[in-house]
């Protein structure tokens, strides 16, 4: 026996976590780092939902009709701040081109299909956790101020469509029944069944935590600085110093990845969108479906925990500070839109999520070692594609023929 692990995953959040118990599946010892523990991050403080009907990049011609009076409004549902603006700009090139109606085409298709294989492990991956009675299926409400709006909507779900996706579109009277209490603003709207949600995510992420432990596995806090290439493994250096060896590497750190793939030679131009929300008390409003306010950049969801305000995107980076009247904008809004809704009590938050230009996650080996594995860059879909992240991951661990085209997301495309 080796002594040291098979597999050294960095991150212990929901991304790292179920590709460490996918790869403990696989007959791999493996030990998962972290520089804060489990649940940290984004996978705390996200909107708890599987977005399997989210096929369509954030990279799209839409976003760029809507970008220009967003940013306008600094506490809108798109916002640079002046101090990052200039730190961005390769960035926000990189993302225009992306927004090609032929770059678009291929980040749907492969979108599509990292969704089709998450969806369809999902549910095994659950059962096979504990954690099955933590999922929902209450699915998403979609609502527009006016048919105008409406209509602008439709080509982003013929797209879906096209793609086997069930939705139906509503008028007032529809949506009351799906959800009431919305203002009378709010003329149409479109439901999808099939979107999911767990109970809490940070719970779900405690719990994958304790599973992994449960089955042997090793999660220590470790802040790792870099990567180093052996002949028979890698070694994962600390910032204290310290020293750690696995004959294999899964890099899942989420918005802090790139930093440590810069110390194998990976340049990867994964940037932070800035996530903020307000936690709510459960008797807050009563919410039926998760409620999305595409116009203004929010979502509101129902957890076993509260009911969550949140969205938006701040483009700001790991080091400035939070600007938390961006999570107060967000609620006030919320309480316009949910004319019951008690805003009282609340909880706020900021996360980061890691994303990339083309809104594909980076997924494969690094160009330096198939030793090293990248994982991350998942943006807002973090939860949604974990297990099926997990499962393309294993298959890279065991030389096996990963279950979809990976070519999409190399971390070398940029």
């Amino acid at each position: 026996m080796a002594p040291y692990p098979d597999v050294i995953v960095i991150g212990a959040g929901v991304i790292g976590l179920s590709v460490a118990i996918a790869a403990q599946g696989r007959g791999l010892s493996v030990t998962v780092l972290d520089r804060e523990g489990p649940a940290a991050g984004a996978s705390a403080g996200n909107a708890g939902a599987f977005a399997f009907t989210d096929i369509l990049p954030l990279a799209s011609p839409g976003i760029l009709r809507k970008a220009p009076k967003w940013l306008l409004d600094p506490l809108g549902p798109l916002a640079v701040p002046p101090a990052y603006a200039l730190r961005i700009a390769p960035w926000m090139l990189r993302f225009w081109r992306a927004c090609s109606p032929a770059n678009v085409a291929r980040s749907t298709a492969a979108q599509t299909a990292l969704m089709d294989l998450s969806k369809a492990e999902l549910e095994p991956f659950l059962q096979a956790t504990g954690t099955f009675a933590m999922l929902r299926k209450d699915g998403n409400l979609q609502v527009y101020e006016g048919k105008t709006e409406l209509e602008a909507s439709l080509p982003g779900w013929r797209a879906r469509e096209k793609h086997g996706i069930a939705f139906e579109h509503l008028d007032a009277a529809g949506m009351a029944a799906i959800q009431p209490g919305l203002a009378p603003r709010f003329t149409h709207g479109t439901f999808t069944p099939g979107w999911y949600s767990i109970a809490d995510p940070k719970l779900y992420t405690l719990a994958l935590a304790a599973h992994f432990r449960s089955r042997g596995g090793t999660l220590d806090q470790f802040d790792v600085e870099s990567l180093a290439p052996q002949d028979d493994g890698i070694a994962v250096r600390g910032r204290d110093g310290s020293s750690r060896r696995a004959a294999q590497v899964v890099l899942a750190a989420g918005a802090f990845s790139h930093r440590i793939a810069r110390s194998i030679g990976e340049r990867i131009p994964l940037e932070t969108e800035r996530g903020y929300n307000t936690t709510l008390p459960p008797d807050a409003f009563d919410l039926r479906t998760q409620v999305t306010f595409g116009g203004h950049g929010f979502v509101v969801s129902r957890l076993s925990t509260g009911i969550r305000v949140g969205g938006a995107v701040e483009l700001g980076g790991l080091e400035l500070p939070p600007n938390f009247r961006r999570s107060a904008a967000m609620l006030a809004k919320a309480r316009t839109f949910l004319p019951g809704l008690n805003p009282e009590g609340g909880v706020q938050w900021m996360g980061f999520r890691p994303s990339l230009p083309d809104s594909l996650p980076a997924l494969g080996h690094a160009r330096a070692t198939q030793r090293v594995v990248c994982a991350f860059g998942h943006g807002h879909l973090g939860l949604t594609q974990s297990a099926g992240t997990a499962r393309l991951v294993a298959d890279l661990l065991t030389d096996r023929r990963p279950a979809i085209d990976l070519t999409p997301f190399s971390p070398q495309r940029f």
